[in-house]
């Protein structure tokens, strides 16, 4: 099968499992030995542009008029059997879903996220879940500047929500739901439940696995208020009062609350705040852990790092919510705790920590979770079967039409 990706990579500053994810997918199809090109723009070449140049970026959001055509040029020289889209902002554009009609090539999408549904992506406002703009108009995220805490930045993706909502519909044979809670809130708020398939994310078979009960507790992700850090931070102070776990947590990770969570370690034995892990190191790290700490405050769409830590043997303490309540057995494969409360984080936090045969058991259990339902071969079935499904889609249509 001949594959071309199309992806806005997001920047290198700052961790992004979705760039992890495409990478991983690109290589797994091309060791089962598909053909795969990939067609994509870069965040980080931003910063390289001239004044004027970053200041027209906006307007390129809600559509790329060079990017359809160069990519419309490439489909009809190259005739890929199936195009799949990640991520189109900011550089990118619902414009890519144009070149494919004009090449009429298939197209299917990976959501990893809900800006179909909310600018932003998150359906997050203020640190709390909102569903204001879900089903609905985007004029709330505008409001409340929703993006970036910014009402100027939030327009260029309400606008394209609105202005494209439509062409995502018709332009895509088949959507990639990264769970069922995500599928579950986009048909909710509109989104054809026909076209929407659930399709998880794989992890790669980790180069270390736990040996024994752990030596940490671990974060690892992007330092901001939806992830949960400050919930997390709130926890810990609440187990140091009371004497601390026994082991330190350690936090990987950069981003907006970098500062904040670095005053926050400085100087204590309980707590070591490591910077950004490369990709070595962080599975490292997972391997060493008594549980890996997932407290988000948003509904996350999947959650990487749990799958993460099953692969390695490793429960996790997630937040019961999103994405989480699907991944993690409440008391099997880990322990999920009521969103958004220290108190109730804190507990989970002294339960696996406490007690070391139930976290091994509960890392066993999710290791065999992970071999049946997140492995690379599991992985590459469920995508080829997707590209296939959209190919015979886009087959059936075109001979209905002669």
């Amino acid at each position: 099968m001949h594959v071309l990706v199309v992806h806005n990579r997001y920047s290198s500053g700052q961790p992004s499992g979705e760039n992890n994810v495409v990478d991983q997918e690109v290589e797994l199809l091309r060791a089962a030995g598909h053909r795969v090109g990939v067609f994509e723009r870069r965040s980080d070449d931003i910063g390289a542009r001239s004044l004027l140049s970053k200041a027209a970026v906006p307007l390129l959001v809600p559509w790329n008029p060079a990017v359809r055509a160069e990519l419309a040029d490439r489909l009809r020289a190259e005739r890929p059997d199936v195009v799949h889209v990640h991520n189109v902002f900011p550089l990118l554009s619902p414009a890519v879903l144009a070149a494919c009609a004009d090449a009429d090539v298939p197209a299917v999408a990976t959501l990893h996220n809900y800006t179909q549904v909310c600018p932003p992506g998150t359906l997050q406002r203020d640190g709390k879940p909102c569903t204001e703009c879900v089903g609905g108009s985007p004029l709330p995220a505008v409001r409340h500047g929703c993006y970036r805490s910014s009402r100027l930045a939030t327009v260029p993706l309400a606008v394209s929500l609105v202005v494209n909502r439509r062409r995502w519909w018709s332009g895509v044979e088949r959507f990639f739901c990264i769970s069922a809670a995500q599928r579950d809130v986009l048909v909710r708020s509109g989104m054809p439940a026909e076209l929407l398939a659930v399709k998880h994310n794989f992890v790669p078979e980790p180069d270390a696995r736990r040996s024994g009960s752990g030596e940490h507790l671990l974060y690892l992700g992007r330092l901001a208020e939806a992830k949960g850090v400050r919930l997390l931070m709130a926890a810990w102070d609440e187990i140091a009062a009371s004497g601390g776990v026994g082991v330190p947590l350690v936090i990987a990770g950069a981003g907006p609350l970098e500062r904040e969570v670095t005053a926050w370690a400085a100087g204590r034995d309980d707590v070591r705040y490591v910077g950004l892990y490369d990709a070595a190191e962080s599975r490292k790290a997972v391997a060493r852990s008594v549980a890996v700490v997932a407290p988000s405050t948003w509904l996350e769409a999947f959650g990487l790092v749990v799958v993460e830590a099953m692969a390695a043997g490793v429960p996790a303490v997630a937040a019961g919510h999103g994405a989480f309540v699907e991944l993690v057995e409440d008391g099997v494969t880990g322990l999920l705790h009521r969103p958004g409360e220290p108190a109730s984080l804190a507990s989970c936090i002294r339960r696996v920590a406490a007690d070391p045969a139930l976290g091994r058991e509960m890392g066993q259990a999710a290791r065999r979770r992970y071999e049946q339902g997140f492995s690379p071969a599991v992985g590459l079935e469920r995508l080829v079967e997707g590209y296939r499904t959209a190919i015979a889609g886009r087959t059936e249509i075109m001979g209905g039409s002669k």
